[in-house]
């Protein structure tokens, strides 16, 4: 391995709506599955969607420069160019933005691209860029 990948699970309401939004609109690639989770290949990284109807709720937000963030959510850094992609390929496809894409900090120490959407059962995922990567930690 030459990079640490993360590996994460998180509840679903219906498997076939997870392979559609994760496989299909997402396009990760099906790892091994059974009837009760699909392991999905999240550019690289494995997440893993596990049939748990009664722990997927509405997660709190909190205020982040105005916006309500949703505490809980998990997502990616992608290259700007991958970035401006997927939020036309979110767009495409009518997505319910919890945050439209947008540039955040412009001009500024850690200046980012950044969207959030929810999956069908309603976790919340954020994809963000950062044109120089040496920005991603910036004070």
């Amino acid at each position: 391995m030459t990079r640490p990948r993360f590996h994460l699970a998180f509840p679903v309401d219906d498997l076939a709506a997870a392979r559609r939004f994760y496989g299909e609109l997402l396009g990760c690639q099906e790892g091994r599955s059974s009837e009760a989770w699909v392991d999905f290949d999240l550019f690289g990284h494995q997440i893993v969607a596990h049939l748990a109807p009664e722990e997927c709720a509405t997660v709190k937000a909190g205020d982040v420069d105005g916006k309500q963030v949703p505490c809980r959510h998990f997502g990616l850094l992608l290259d700007w160019t991958d970035w401006e992609v997927l939020a036309a390929k979110f767009e495409a496809a009518g997505a319910d933005f919890i945050i439209e894409p947008y540039v955040r900090f412009k001009g500024q120490a850690g200046e980012q691209g950044t969207f959030f959407v929810r999956d069908p059962a309603g976790n919340a995922l954020e994809f963000k860029s950062f044109r120089d990567e040496a920005q991603i930690f910036a004070r």
